[in-house]
């Protein structure tokens, strides 16, 4: 049953362990890490980036980044 609620936004801080603080576009703050894949790929974030993320709908303040927007 996999219902995550797809967002978008932009990486405000790259914080250790893969951990991001990414702002999205209503100016709510979440706490984001890299899914598997892009981990596996070696796929880099730096400030600026936008990203596509996956949030449960349980915990709107974490969220998974799947995907980076170029």
């Amino acid at each position: 049953m996999k219902e995550h609620i797809e967002v978008e936004g932009c990486v405000k801080v790259v914080l250790p362990g893969t951990m991001f603080r990414v702002e999205l576009d209503n100016k709510h703050l979440v706490l984001a890490t890299i899914c598997g894949k892009m981990r596996k790929r070696w796929v880099r974030l730096t400030v600026g980036d936008r990203v596509k993320m996956e949030i449960s709908p349980y915990d709107l303040d974490k969220a998974r980044i799947t995907w980076r927007i170029r």
